[in-house]
Order: C-alpha cells, then sequence, then structure tokens
C-alpha cells in the first residue's frame, strides 16, 4: 500500500490538490492554483498558488462536512503575520454542489468528485490516526524533536491567533442576508424586503458562498453594521 496520496480536480480556471506525503505524518497539503492572465497555471513549486497545511483534527472537520454532518465548516490559519481564510461549504441543503475556499480561490466539486474526496479523507484519517501515533524507541526520540521543533515555530503564531481571534469576535456581528450584487471591492446584501446595503468586502470576515438570491450568513465588522443601522441577528 502506498505511503503517500494525491489526487487533483481542476475546472477551466481554479484546480485544487490535496496532498499526503506520509502516513506517518498527521497532516495534509491542500494546494490552490488557478490559470493566470496569459492563461497558464500557477506553479507551486514557484510560490504560487496557495498552500495550505491541515492537522488531522481540522481533517475529521472537513470529512464532517463531506459526510453532511456539517453544512459548512471555515476558519482561518496565521502564518508569519499573514492570515488566510478558508471554508468547506455545500450550495444549500438539498443539491451535491460543495464549494472550497482558500483565500481568493474558489473550487466547486461535483457529486462524483465530493465522493471521491471524503473516500479518501476517511483512508487518509484512518491511516494517519494509527501511523502518526505509533510508538517505537527510535521514533521518538525523533517525535519529541519535532514537537519541540513544531512547538517553538508556531508558538508565537499560536498565540497570536487566539489573541488576534478574541479581538476580531468582540469587533464582528452575525447578520442573515441574501447577495444580490457584487463588485471588485464590495456586496450588496438585501437585509429585508425593501433594504439592501453596500458592504466593503474588507469588512466580511467568513467566506461566504459567491451565489445570488441565496440566504447566509455573513460576519461583519460592528462599525459596518452601526453606520448603516443594522440589527445583527442573534447567535
Amino acid at each position: 500500500m502506498s505511503d503517500a496520496h494525491i489526487i487533483s480536480f481542476f475546472g477551466q480556471n481554479t484546480g485544487i490538490i490535496i496532498k499526503s506525503t506520509s502516513k506517518s505524518k498527521s497532516y495534509i497539503f491542500i494546494q490552490c492554483i488557478k490559470k493566470n492572465p496569459k492563461g497558464k497555471w500557477e506553479k507551486p513549486t514557484a510560490n504560487e498558488g496557495r498552500t495550505l497545511r491541515f492537522t488531522l483534527e481540522e481533517m475529521v472537520m472537513i470529512f464532517q462536512v463531506l459526510s453532511r454532518q456539517a453544512l459548512n465548516w471555515n476558519s482561518f490559519h496565521i502564518y508569519k503575520d499573514k492570515k488566510t481564510s478558508f471554508s468547506f461549504s455545500w450550495e444549500d441543503e438539498e443539491t451535491h454542489v460543495l464549494w472550497i475556499n482558500i483565500a481568493d480561490y474558489s473550487k466547486v466539486l461535483n457529486f462524483a468528485q465530493v465522493e471521491i474526496l471524503r473516500l479518501l479523507l476517511r483512508h487518509l484519517i484512518e491511516e494517519k490516526v494509527i501511523f502518526s501515533t505509533s510508538y517505537t524507541k527510535k521514533n521518538c526520540k525523533q517525535q519529541v524533536k519535532e514537537n519541540e521543533f513544531e512547538t517553538d515555530k508556531f508558538q508565537e503564531n499560536d498565540k497570536m491567533f487566539y489573541e488576534e481571534n478574541n479581538n476580531l469576535l468582540k469587533s464582528i456581528s452575525r447578520i442573515k442576508a441574501i447577495l444580490t450584487n457584487e463588485t471588485e471591492k464590495a456586496i450588496l446584501l438585501k437585509i429585508s424586503a425593501n433594504e439592501t446595503f453596500w458592504i466593503p468586502k474588507s469588512s466580511v470576515h467568513n467566506q461566504y458562498l459567491p451565489r445570488k438570491n441565496f440566504n447566509q450568513y455573513f460576519l461583519i465588522d460592528n462599525w459596518v453594521l452601526e453606520k448603516n443601522k443594522i440589527p445583527p441577528n442573534p447567535h
């Protein structure tokens, strides 16, 4: 049985690559690439596109969405002062269309692609639970060294993540609205039958579905809501 796995899904302009380099590593990589204005694909080897590393716990959260135990999951990573948001969301409760959003990359998977990814992810989770937690005297010392390195490497980023996350939650609120229009810098949201507001994209803090006339939640800066006199929804 192979120690490494890789699968890719490509459309006309956007592609996504899911890769596990070893069953003994408790994480996977997800790479997103798209065509540049000249029609050529971005090259991850040239530091193009966007690559995120997902832990075993995060893999379980993704699997939960793929298995329809949840309609969506979104979060963000912080590395070297750079925040990257991401989400895995079903288009709605009935369709078999899944949206994967990583930063400004969006990829849609159909039912067959979702099922293939779900089966692969289930296999990877089962595999990594066994082999990434295996114990021998030889690999124990190596694992301790790796853990110490990872702890030192990410300790500052983890602290920054929780501090920024707590501060962010205090300054934003959730509203339910319908996306009716979109430009490069703003989205037009319909709050009620007779009320629409232009909201700066920079003030939106979750990955929304780029689908018009669909009721969904948005996390928006409080100052924008207060300026437009938009009441937040209760959580």
